[in-house]
């Protein structure tokens, strides 16, 4: 089995909304679990390949004394990429590299945004909304933890 029937069954895994899929071949076992919500005290273990990326709809209420992470104006269309895992943040494929992303790019589904090294495995997070990056909310080679902030992109 190679990386892209795993990366293909973990997407499956993912879209489907089951939990919990395990399989075996001649030299292989793999289970994969899929947690869509981590509670705030539950460390959590990444999902090797490309992941889901949580899209939350930007609210112009007040803030309700909360601090927003993106510190960007409040606007009704702009939405936030949240990151799918636990690790580390990189914009760019290798330190000579340009970043995959800045801001004031236009973004597709399918682009890849960064990538998160998390178990040292480099696992490139694919965006699944389109528009233009506003802002990059999380410097190169920073710590990330699940469900933080990334960027606020533009979908217009």
């Amino acid at each position: 089995m190679d990386f892209n029937e795993i990366h293909s069954i973990i997407k499956k895994l993912v879209k489907s909304g089951a939990a919990e899929v395990s399989f075996e071949t001649k030299d292989l076992k793999i289970t994969v679990k899929n947690h869509p919500k981590f509670p705030e005290s539950t460390i959590a273990t990444p999902v090797y390949g490309n992941q889901n990326i949580s899209v939350e709809k930007k609210s112009s209420d007040k803030n309700n004394g909360e601090n927003n992470a993106s510190n960007a104006p409040v606007d009704n269309n702009l939405l936030t990429i949240k990151s799918p895992m636990v690790g580390i943040f990189y914009r760019k494929p290798a330190p000579d590299k340009p970043p995959y992303v800045n801001v004031g790019d236009n973004i597709k589904k399918g682009t890849v945004i960064c990538i998160i090294e998390a178990m040292k495995l480099f696992n490139e997070i694919e965006s699944e909304i389109q528009g233009k990056i506003v802002k990059t909310l999380v410097d190169d080679g920073t710590a990330i933890e699940y469900d933080q902030p990334l960027f606020i992109v533009d979908p217009n």
